[in-house]
């Protein structure tokens, strides 16, 4: 029981929903700075929220040079499956912002890879050291 409620837990959180969603609309892996970009929050808020939903077997990752890829679990337990579904369900008009964002980010792939990092000067004033 205290892996579906901490499940259920996990997407009591907006921004948790918002990059599940992303992930189940791109049908693709994505990478922490195509997240950033695309929610417009920092890297460190973005990557607690991927741990989160890690942490409770809803994503699963993969390293491939310096950049981290999340992707939906695979082969979901019929629970995760019913989750996942649920959060597809979720209307795009309130998604649209995010959506949009992505799609432009992608655009920015290489060969099918994230090689930029974040592109959004605003995120990455947050980065600098002042």
């Amino acid at each position: 029981m205290e892996t579906y409620t901490a499940m259920l837990k996990t997407l009591g959180d907006p921004t948790r929903l918002r990059i599940l969603r992303l992930l189940l609309d791109a049908g693709a892996e994505l990478c922490v700075c195509e997240f950033v970009d695309s929610l417009e929050q920092p890297q460190y808020n973005v990557s607690k929220h991927l741990a989160a939903l890690k942490s409770v077997g809803l994503l699963q990752n993969r390293k491939e040079g310096r950049w981290v890829y999340y992707r939906p679990a695979d082969a979901p337990e019929p629970f995760q499956e019913l989750l996942f579904r649920a959060v597809a369900t979720i209307p795009t008009m309130v998604l649209d912002r995010d959506r949009r964002e992505l799609r432009k980010r992608l655009r920015l792939r290489e060969g099918g890879k994230c090689l930029r990092g974040v592109q959004k000067e605003h995120l990455l004033r947050r980065l600098a050291v002042p």
